[in-house]
């Protein structure tokens, strides 16, 4: 089984930099929401999620008939997956591993796209020549997890049209589009309904900091590719409790506003942190820092009590690349005293 981020439970942690949630906690109201939920769960829960569609579709500006609601992205991308079952998929690396894994469950013929360690690990045109009549589904996550590169919107925009003339279906993971300072910009949220091809895929686990109550949507204008994902996913796969907590997670904008600016200034104070000791950084312009470093990075810090990601596991990395989430400011200098006492970052291991 791939080993994700979060893993707080095989071994004993002090501080888990590994899974990219919402410093700030999960917001009062939400856990409250979860807890009323649990108290109704002797109800099946609505297997339409007509509430939190509603929540949604008021938040986001969007359609309540585009949303199709998951239990967390990862099970929407297997329900993309088995409901389109695509032959031959164009597919970027490194990027997030549910990708490949979903699309092998179907015996589908993966063309990877190299992003180069030259290049900063930056999506380049070569995606765009990679895409052919016979490519029946691209996907893309931006910003890309776990660089936090993010995709060019005029690359975006021709990739658009390319799908379109190829009649490719396109995923476009944005699950941490939230974090940038940009968003607006970043988002296709406003071209759903230009491209039928496209289907975007949202998460409530980092923002929220909910990633225990598993809940995501796919936001889509191509009706026929929403029922057909309807019929292969399981009835009931988003609970009561998650239901409830995201249609109160909807409401939780000065939350949101708060951690946004909070993150600015801690994204900021640990990439100079990385940089500074030695480490070189790529990307991260999301809630995380990816960088890469000395080879014993993760075992020495691990011995402190300090989970990172090692993303050696990551198809097109190796040992020596690792990713952190940006923390609270206690969390985050008391990591730069333990890299401290580690010395150059940029050293390698004899």
């Amino acid at each position: 089984m791939h080993i994700h981020g979060g893993d707080i439970y095989s071994r004993k942690i002090r501080m888990d930099f590994s899974a990219n949630l919402n410093f700030l906690g999960m917001p009062e109201s939400v856990a409250q929401a979860a807890c009323q939920g649990v108290l109704m769960s002797e109800h099946y829960p609505d297997v339409h999620c007509r509430e939190l569609r509603s929540a949604i579709a008021a938040r986001d500006h969007v359609d309540s008939q585009w949303i199709l609601c998951g239990n967390g992205a990862a099970d929407l991308i297997y329900s993309l997956v088995l409901a389109e079952k695509p032959r031959k998929a164009v597919v970027c690396c490194p990027t997030f591993h549910e990708y490949e894994q979903a699309l092998e469950t179907v015996g589908c013929d993966i063309c990877w796209v190299m992003l180069e360690k030259e290049e900063d690990f930056r999506y380049t045109e070569r995606i765009l020549e990679a895409i052919t009549p016979d490519t029946d589904l691209l996907v893309l996550c931006n910003p890309n997890n776990p660089t936090g590169q993010i995709l060019p919107t005029e690359l975006r925009d021709c990739l658009l049209e390319r799908c379109r003339i190829c009649h490719t279906r396109f995923l476009l993971d944005e699950c941490f589009v939230d974090f940038l300072p940009n968003r607006e910009e970043n988002t296709a949220v406003n071209l759903l309904e230009a491209f039928p091809e496209l289907i975007i895929l949202k998460a409530f686990t980092k923002l929220y900091a909910m990633a225990g109550l598993r809940l995501g949507y796919a936001l889509c204008t191509d009706q026929s590719l929403i029922r057909r994902m309807q019929e292969v996913s399981q009835p009931w796969n988003v609970s009561l409790p998650a239901q409830q907590a995201g249609v109160a997670a909807c409401g939780e904008s000065e939350y949101v506003k708060k951690y946004r600016r909070l993150l600015a200034v801690e994204r900021e104070r640990l990439r100079n942190a990385f940089e500074e000791r030695g480490a070189r950084v790529y990307g991260s312009q999301a809630n995380y820092i990816f960088f890469q470093s000395r080879e014993d990075l993760g075992e020495q810090l691990l011995k402190q009590g300090i989970l990172i990601r090692d993303c050696s596991n990551y198809r097109g990395l190796g040992p020596g690349y690792f990713r952190t989430a940006v923390r609270g400011e206690d969390e985050n200098r008391e990591l730069i005293r333990s890299l401290d006492r580690l010395g150059n970052l940029a050293g390698t291991v004899e």
